[in-house]
Order: C-alpha cells, then sequence, then structure tokens
C-alpha cells in the first residue's frame, strides 16, 4: 500500500493538495515549500516538476516553470531535493510532470529516482492511455509506482470507467475542459458534471483540480468528491508574500 493509498484509508474527505513548482522562486525553495505546506496541515502535495512546454498548465504556472528553468533547475537537482527530505517528510507526495521529461530523463532512471525519493504515484497529463495499456503500466508496476489519469467534462463514460478499473490512488477530475488557472466561483455546469461523475459510483477516489482557489471552491468541489488541488492560485501567491506566509494562504482554506 503505497502512501496515498494510507492517506485515503485515514481520511477520505475534504483532502486538501496543493501543486508548487520545484525550484520556484528560487532554485533552493523546492524543500522549503514542502516543509511549510507540511506545517501549515495540507494532505498531500503535488510536486511540479518545471517544463518548457506545459501543454497542461495555464500562465501562471507556466510563468513558475519558467522561472525555475532560469534559476537553473532540473530533474538531477529536484530528485537531489526530495532525497534530502526522505523519512523526514510526512506528507505524501504526487510527482507531476510531463511525458518527454521521462523520456528523455530515461524510462527506468526516472522511475528509480522517483522511488528513491520516497515517491509511488505520478501524475503524467499527456500519457495517452494506449502507452499505458501497452508499457507504461508493466514499466510502473516494476517499480511500485501508481499512475493518476485526468478526466474532463469531455471523457467519455466508457473511458471513465476503463481508467476506473487502472487506478489505484484517486482519479483526477478536471474541473473545466481548459488549461489550469483560477476561473473564480465554480459554475452550474461545472455542478451538474460533477453530479454526473459523482452519480456513476466509481471505485476510485476523487480529487478535483483546475481552477480550485480559495475555501469556497475547495468546500464546493468537496460535495462531489474526496478532495481538491489548489495550484495557480497558491502559485501566484507564493510569487508576490513568499514562503513565510504559506500558512496564512493555507489556513482559511481548511479552517
Amino acid at each position: 500500500m503505497n502512501s496515498i493509498q494510507k492517506l485515503f484509508q485515514q481520511k477520505d474527505k475534504n483532502l486538501l493538495s496543493i501543486y508548487f513548482t520545484c525550484g520556484y522562486p528560487k532554485l533552493h525553495d523546492t524543500v522549503k515549500v514542502i516543509l511549510e505546506l507540511e506545517k501549515s496541515g495540507v494532505d498531500f502535495i503535488e510536486v511540479g516538476l518545471p517544463y518548457s512546454d506545459p501543454l497542461a498548465d495555464g500562465p501562471t504556472i507556466q510563468e513558475s516553470s519558467q522561472i525555475a528553468l532560469q534559476n537553473g533547475i532540473n530533474l538531477d537537482i529536484v530528485f537531489d531535493q526530495l532525497m534530502t527530505i526522505k523519512g523526514n517528510n510526512k506528507t505524501p507526495l504526487v510527482l507531476m510532470g510531463y511525458l518527454n521529461q521521462m523520456l528523455k530523463y530515461g524510462e527506468d532512471k526516472f522511475c528509480k529516482k522517483v522511488v528513491d525519493c520516497g515517491i509511488n504515484t505520478v501524475i503524467i497529463p499527456d500519457l495517452p492511455m494506449v502507452e499505458f495499456e501497452n508499457h507504461y503500466q508493466q514499466l510502473f508496476d516494476k517499480y511500485g509506482i501508481t499512475n493518476v489519469f485526468l478526466i474532463t467534462p469531455h471523457t467519455s463514460e466508457e473511458r471513465i470507467r476503463k481508467i476506473d478499473s487502472y487506478t489505484k490512488a484517486f482519479i483526477y477530475v478536471v474541473a473545466s475542459a481548459s488549461i489550469t488557472g483560477a476561473k473564480g466561483a465554480i459554475s452550474g455546469q461545472q455542478i451538474a458534471y460533477f453530479e454526473r461523475i459523482k452519480e456513476m459510483n466509481l471505485q476510485s477516489k476523487l480529487i478535483v483540480g483546475f481552477g480550485i482557489s480559495d475555501k469556497k471552491t475547495f468546500n464546493t468541489s468537496c460535495n462531489y468528491s474526496n478532495g481538491a488541488i489548489i495550484g495557480s492560485a497558491f502559485i501566484k501567491y507564493l510569487g508576490i508574500n513568499g514562503i513565510d506566509k504559506i500558512k496564512n494562504f493555507i489556513k482559511p482554506v481548511i479552517g
């Protein structure tokens, strides 16, 4: 049983995850951000690997990736940073990156590094289902890594049920058919989508992401899922207010 599965055994409602970009705002801030998020009481942390062409990400996260890359971040540095807190950090980490990053780094080398850092769940948004079935499922199983699939308002019921059958951690419910970014209030159309997914009675846990930015949107999402991920709103706050003020962002959401 991996760390995310254990988390869901302990708590399966109102889980808060925060996405952040490694190497942002400064190169060596990765560990500082993780430790501050842990102290602030988040349930799990989505560790973003900076990438030059992040297809699923909006302007805020794209900018944070660009800054991190300009700071000199790369996968070796990220893995070295994460190794320094292995065994000390008690908050589960989920690694989010893109398929090309894994291919360039070397698939087996990438997976080994992920596991060496104490991480066993990954989100690869651009990993095609057919590639997972034909190759990556076996590769991830070899290393004990769980893959998280994303669904959107346009995902067919057939595909959702197939994803449900493969899921060992959670399904990432993309709140809107667009890139990441704070969007304001959750619309009636989005609620209808959440209700449709909830009524499917899937076996998997559901975590909502994309456009979740504050207590109101977090609570609304949790009415239809096990929890939610805040990304762009946190990145924007972090860039303006700094690491020392992270608890002031988290407290109103979970308080």
